[in-house]
């Protein structure tokens, strides 16, 4: 009679949500109870529940009588991100995420690989491991992506391998030079042996790879893809045993084309980020935005956990729990399973994040005194007007067309305009705008190209994230604002700068060029405002930053410019400006 007595009691303060995600320790990992709607993606199965953690891990979940308003379940992966592309280090893109509820993130340091080789690798390991965030590096497999670029550092087979027999490795990470797996480099082939023989996973990057070509990609066991831009595109991958990663980022975004592969491809289907700016996670939301809009649009629940949360850490055998007796204790806590709200993040039985409260200090491992340090490697010179002009050497030139969310640029003969001294000038009326390229590791001439479809009628913007070697690339319509920016960006050793005439603003960002110290917040705040200036400029695309960022990336198709030259993704060369 007592028992159910105490039943009938603790059912009726729960109907108020008393108890409901209550814990009877705040900041201890043992004896922790926990309540709510279970989510058990194990079973498929949902009822009222308590976890019970003991020194970090679930020694216990229980069914109980309780009525709950809140539901348990594992924490999200993003299955590709490049974290310097949110501009922050590992530790405080760590906050943003578990805001969100992603716990874990498969990483790709090739961006700071790119400026200074092995020893960025390192500083995005020891970085991140101030925080409770599982981190799980992979090594970079295209570094520099081509030889068509000049990066600031270089990573070969035997580095590469060296990399591979690391703990803190967990793959090889987007290899992204088809061509040289498909007529057998030796470099590219030695990387991915290596791979192979640490029996470890290795991601692809293929956008616009089919037929044989494709067959010979895959068959190198290269087991995911990120670059899937229509549905035909990755049903002929998924059909070769690849995994799909669906991504949503700041430039790129494939969700609305992809989406349906949730319900036809259970467990070969993941979510990534790749590149996102914070203000963007703040609009739209992170893998928790891809879930809510997932099961919006009809696809089913269970299917689509298992994409943000299951999948992935199976893949890629990684560490985090998975709402198990016996796991680690991470978890989070949602509103309901339409909005997913997070109402608190749990890694390792600690609460990262409290939706009342934010982050809480137990994000950061207690025990570390790994500094975040400012590393780079910066030695270009200020230019002046003269150095990016373009004499006219012929009527029709080729011109870039770049488009909102897709990294795909396309191609346009358009006659050139020139003035009375013979150079070419950029025509506003037709939306086309001047693209410099400027090497910032040895002394380099800057290489200009044209390029239509940011809209700009008036001054420039300029950026040190210049995938994949990060050079600097500007873009505008005036050539002293062009000239303005870049110097701006020369004395601050990197960054992202907006210039229309004698205004200019800039978000410094001196570590390899692309990240800085402040937290996120702090970022969202400083972009959200370059980013505003660059509207009221007439740019169009969303995101402008990031999708300059990819006009000089020349293993993404059709038409890019690195620092070297112009140069034509299909055909895997340079080519000429002129026609």
């Amino acid at each position: 009679m007592k028992n159910r007595l105490f039943i009938l009691v603790i059912a009726a303060i729960t109907m108020f949500g008393v108890i409901s995600c209550k814990s009877s320790v705040s900041d201890s990992t043992t004896n922790k109870v926990i309540y709510g709607n279970i989510v058990d993606l194990h079973a498929r199965k949902i009822f009222p529940g308590e976890i019970t953690i003991n020194n970090g891990k679930i020694a216990s979940i229980q069914e109980t009588v309780g009525v709950y308003d809140t539901y348990i379940l594992p924490g999200f992966v993003d299955s590709h991100i490049h974290i310097e592309s949110t501009l922050m280090t590992p530790e405080n893109y760590a906050r943003m995420a578990v805001a969100n509820g992603v716990i874990s993130a498969v990483c790709d340091p090739h961006e700071i690989a790119n400026v200074l080789g092995v020893d960025g690798i390192d500083f995005m390991i020891k970085n991140g491991k101030n925080t409770r965030f599982y981190f799980n590096f992979l090594a970079p497999s295209c570094v520099p992506s081509t030889i068509f670029e000049t990066s600031g550092a270089t990573l070969d087979a035997e580095q590469v391998a060296q990399l591979m027999s690391r703990d803190d490795i967990i793959g090889l990470a987007e290899m992204m030079n088809v061509p040289g797996v498909v007529y057998d480099d030796t470099q590219v082939l030695a990387k991915l042996q290596a791979a192979k023989n640490a029996g470890k996973p290795i991601d692809g990057h293929a956008p616009k790879t089919s037929g044989e070509q494709l067959r010979k990609y895959v068959a190198a066991g290269i087991s995911t893809d990120h670059e899937c831009t229509c549905v035909a595109e990755a049903l002929e991958k998924l059909g070769l045993g690849m995994k799909i990663i669906i991504r949503e980022g700041s430039a790129a975004c494939d969700f609305e084309s992809l989406y349906t592969l949730i319900k036809a491809h259970p467990g070969q289907i993941l979510f990534c980020s790749d590149d996102m700016y914070p203000d963007d996670v703040e609009t739209i939301g992170y893998i928790n935005g891809l879930v809510k809009r997932a099961i919006a649009k009809g696809m089913p629940l269970w299917e689509t956990l298992e994409c943000a949360c299951i999948t992935p850490v199976k893949h890629y055998k990684l560490k985090n729990g998975l709402l198990k007796e016996g796991d680690v204790a991470d978890f989070i806590i949602v509103n309901n399973l339409d909005e997913f709200k997070i109402i608190s993040t749990y890694i390792q039985g600690y609460e990262v994040y409290n939706a009342t409260t934010g982050v809480t200090d137990n994000l950061q491992h207690k025990s570390s005194s790994v500094k975040s340090l400012t590393l780079n490697k910066f030695h270009a010179e200020e230019i002046d007007t003269d150095d990016i002009e373009v004499k006219c050497e012929g009527e029709n030139m080729k011109v870039i067309t770049a488009s909102e969310g897709s990294l795909i640029t396309g191609k346009q003969i358009v006659k050139a305009k020139s003035d009375a001294n013979g150079n070419v000038i950029t025509d506003v009326e037709a939306g086309i705008a001047k693209l410099v390229v400027y090497n910032r590791y040895t002394a380099s001439k800057p290489q200009v190209a044209y390029i239509k479809g940011f809209g700009l009628h008036k001054g420039a913007i300029a950026s040190t994230i210049a995938h994949d070697s990060h050079n600097i690339i500007a873009l505008g319509c005036d050539d002293k604002d062009i000239v303005t920016a870049i110097n701006k960006l020369i004395a601050e050793k990197g960054g992202i700068a907006v210039c229309n005439g004698e205004t200019i603003k800039c978000l410094p960002l001196p570590i390899a060029g692309l990240m800085t110290n402040l937290k996120p917040e702090q970022v969202a705040q400083s972009h959200l405002a370059l980013k505003q200036m660059s509207k009221e400029m007439g740019c169009v695309i969303n995101a402008p930053f990031m999708t300059m960022a990819f006009m000089a990336l020349p293993v993404i198709p059709d038409l890019k410019l690195t620092d070297m030259g112009l140069f034509d993704g299909i055909a895997f060369e340079f080519t000429p400006l002129w026609e």
